[in-house]
């Protein structure tokens, strides 16, 4: 009965998903029904193949076994140049996971000039084509996207961009924000993992199968909101031109673009948590203290949150979708939190703060703790428009204004592609 019930909701709330999605649809009566099916059976098998088939599953957490030991070199490295700063809990961000970001950037860019990731991204890519019929480009970018993540993964396809429709620029943008880069990955495995190593496998097996079951979603999901009407070209190749000349060139500017990222993910760190911090104490302070409501927050939440404030009220915000996604009614608060947090500010934010209610006991039920690991995998926030329609319109200028009028959709589509994700997985590991 509990499992009936469990997939019952969990079909609920996809048909709540692609129901926004049809709203938000500039073309409804050209979506086509056999496409979402097909890409849904496509993401369903996908899971079904990648958490209980006993090869893919190994195959899975054998990467992310890499992806750990990778960061034991990237902490030794780190240890070699601040001393004991880089193992010590009070300097653990800025000694040790900035220098994982950086040091993944770099390793990324080395992949790719070896042409390592451009073979397993051809090879997603294909598939993608093959089975959901969609132009051999947008097919490249949603693959590139689950490895190199939204800033990047447009160059993979930069001498197609002057020709693509809108649906298809959609389409790019809507991967971008459906997934994450490998170095950030990186990051959030450490997180949520702690100090287990088993965990932190665990979690990067798990934040690895969302990026790549966010690929296939994030097309069904922009595909719904603009349709393709025109002919495309499915063919899937590569563009010949060189990101860079050597082996060492491609590990300099790997790691150039590394410390830039390292360093834009601190800054931002440091002004979103204090401005989050402000204004829950504006409203706390305020409003909380002024109408006795921080003692009734403190009361109804059984202490979870011990005051009226901004995290409270984009947690009530939210508290539809988490229910949305099959999380247990005691957890609704919370999740809901972190899901606001990733949409207005980012998923390192949610990241962290998952982490931290992870490990002191403010959410224990492992349930909500994978739907919400699933839910987050992704750069669906605000900060990420601006990043897309830059980025995107300085490689070709002429799509600025398709990449001004989708923006805001992809924001939403990417947002419910990572939840279709969470859904799955979370049903799928249930069996």
């Amino acid at each position: 009965m509990d499992f009936l019930m469990t997939l019952g909701r969990a079909a609920f709330g996809m048909a709540v998903f692609i129901g926004i999605a049809y709203l938000l649809s500039e073309k409804r009566g050209k979506v086509r029904w056999s496409f979402i099916g097909i890409g849904l059976s496509l993401q369903f098998v996908m899971a079904v193949l990648i958490l209980k088939v006993p090869f893919f599953y190994e195959a899975m957490r054998g990467v992310s076994g890499f992806f750990y030991a990778v960061v034991s070199f990237s902490n030794g490295a780190a240890e070699q140049l601040f001393g004991m700063a880089a193992t010590d809990p009070k300097f653990g961000f800025a000694f040790s996971i900035i220098p994982t970001i950086i040091f993944f950037s770099a390793l990324s860019a080395v992949l790719y000039h070896l042409k390592v990731l451009q073979c397993v991204v051809f090879v997603f890519a294909w598939v993608l084509s093959k089975t959901l019929r969609l132009s051999g480009a947008e097919c490249l970018a949603a693959s590139a996207n689950v490895f190199i993540g939204q800033t990047e993964a447009p160059l993979v396809v930069k001498p197609y961009l002057k020709g693509m429709n809108g649906s298809e620029i959609l389409a790019l943008m809507t991967g971008g924000m459906a997934t994450i880069a490998g170095g950030v990955l990186a990051v959030y495995m450490s997180v949520l993992g702690g100090e287990d190593p088993e965990q932190v496998i665990t979690f990067g097996q798990h934040l690895l199968t969302a990026s790549f079951l966010n690929a296939p979603a994030a097309l069904v999901m922009a595909k719904i909101v603009s349709p393709q009407t025109e002919k495309v070209d499915e063919h899937v190749a590569f563009p010949k031109e060189k990101q860079s000349e050597s082996l060492l060139d491609a590990a300099t500017k790997g790691t150039t673009d590394g410390i830039a990222l390292a360093l834009n993910v601190g800054g931002m760190l440091i002004a979103f948590i204090a401005l989050i911090a402000l204004a829950n104490w504006i409203v706390s302070q305020g409003i909380g203290n002024w109408t006795g409501l921080n003692g009734w927050v403190a009361s109804v939440t059984g202490g979870r949150f011990t005051e009226f404030n901004v995290s409270f009220l984009v947690g009530v915000v939210s508290v539809p979708f988490a229910f949305l996604l099959g999380v247990p009614n005691e957890d609704l608060l919370i999740v809901g939190q972190l899901l606001g947090e990733r949409l207005v500010v980012n998923e390192f934010i949610a990241y962290l703060n998952l982490g931290e209610f992870k490990n002191s006991g403010v959410l224990e039920d492992p349930k909500s703790i994978l739907i919400t690991t699933y839910a987050l995998c992704g750069f669906a926030n605000i900060s990420s428009l601006g990043i897309q329609v830059g980025g995107i319109s300085v490689l070709e200028k002429s799509q600025r204004r398709n990449l001004l009028k989708y923006g805001p959709r992809a924001l939403l589509a990417g947002m419910l592609a990572c939840y279709m994700t969470a859904v799955i997985a979370s049903t799928v590991s249930s069996f």
